[in-house]
């Protein structure tokens, strides 16, 4: 059976759990920090599991691809962030650990799933998406 809705793809389920890690780690964030880095950090976590939902929800292979790329960008930004984080010592090392392993992992996960819908692309096989929901 192919998944044919986001909320059945292990990515976007893995991206969900960083984007609640993120928020957990800023809630600890001094009160200053809440339009500055809190603000970036949250917003790149989030954009990670709606990118990969708008992306399986577009009609063509190619719209996907690019969907997932997004997403892969703003994991990148995510790291990025949380490694800023961790060298201006804002939350604990152990949540921003936490957080750039997960983050990793999505990453991982993000280029073998846009891998794969390139090598579909190449191919000219259709990609299942989701079905109608009528």
């Amino acid at each position: 059976m192919s998944v044919t809705h986001f909320r059945e793809l292990d990515v976007w389920n893995a991206s969900m759990s960083l984007a609640k890690a993120v928020y957990s780690l800023v809630a600890q964030f001094p009160r200053e920090e809440r339009y500055g880095l809190s603000s970036q950090l949250q917003r790149a976590a989030v954009s990670i599991p709606s990118n990969i939902a708008e992306g399986n929800a577009r009609a063509t292979t190619r719209d996907y691809a690019r969907f997932v790329s997004q997403a892969c960008g703003s994991a990148a930004e995510l790291q990025t962030q949380l490694l800023l984080a961790a060298e201006l010592e804002l939350g604990t090392r152990a949540q921003i650990e936490q957080s750039l392993d997960l983050c990793e992992r999505v990453s991982k996960m993000l280029r073998r799933l846009h891998q794969s819908l390139i090598a579909k692309l190449d191919h000219g096989s259709p990609v299942p998406g989701p079905q109608s929901r009528i």
